[in-house]
């Protein structure tokens, strides 16, 4: 079972994981959180600009999620269909009835009643910062593992994540492709510096290239 909070987070979190094991003839779930009203519109449109509709985002995106799943070969798709929360910092952080002020226990709860039904092996979700300090996935690890304490069950829990020093490479080659980026500033380059976790905690990698996923092939690292 794959915890995450938006569509598109599958595909980009726990995409080559999902397609290897479903592969491998392994059942897969997926439970969604929140519906990705957040996110940008068609033509790129932001929240909050003129001409974005978050219902009509949350729409698309819902259907590109039923077709990523179709290519992942995703066994089963739940959504809790919680409010996106937007990035840390957003006035829709504090929006009545989104995820990032869904007590922890609401959604625990239901998220508890989903793994008693699937009771799953292995629960993979993001690690307490949520990867990069997004509040829906610090919000989805808090349920996970709510949820997991009220359960009779006991599966291999895995955190995605990234070893630091795989983002520092990358930002090597960002550099190395765009020599006329600017540097960030103090505040930018501190908060890039916890994205991930040190190499040595991270416990498990996930050989994903053989998933067929075109111009996806990967490592997925877990805690």
């Amino acid at each position: 079972m794959a915890v995450h909070a938006h569509p598109d987070d599958e595909a980009t979190g726990t995409g080559g994981v999902l397609a290897r094991y479903a592969a491998e003839g392994i059942r897969t779930v997926l439970v969604t959180c929140t519906d990705g009203g957040c996110g940008d519109g068609p033509g790129g449109v932001k929240p909050g600009d003129p001409g974005h509709d978050p219902a009509a985002v949350a729409s698309m995106r819902r259907q590109e999620l039923q077709e990523s799943c179709d290519v992942l070969k995703v066994s089963d798709l739940e959504m809790l269909d919680y409010a996106d929360s937007g990035m840390m910092g957003w006035p829709s952080n504090d929006a009545p009835g989104s995820f990032w002020q869904t007590p922890v226990e609401e959604g625990a709860a239901r998220l508890a009643e989903l793994m008693r039904h699937y009771r799953p092996d292995v629960v993979v979700t993001y690690d307490e910062n949520g990867f990069y300090g997004h509040p829906d996935h610090i919000q989805a690890h808090r349920i996970t593992m709510a949820a997991l304490e009220m359960t009779e069950l006991a599966p291999k829990v895995y955190w995605t994540t990234m070893p630091r020093s795989g983002m520092q490479r990358f930002g090597e080659i960002m550099r190395e492709f765009h020599p006329d980026m600017p540097e960030p500033d103090p505040a930018e380059a501190a908060a890039m510096a916890e994205i991930g976790l040190p190499d040595d905690e991270i416990t498990t990698w996930v050989d994903t290239t053989g998933a067929a996923i075109p111009e996806n092939d990967l490592f997925a690292g877990l805690r």
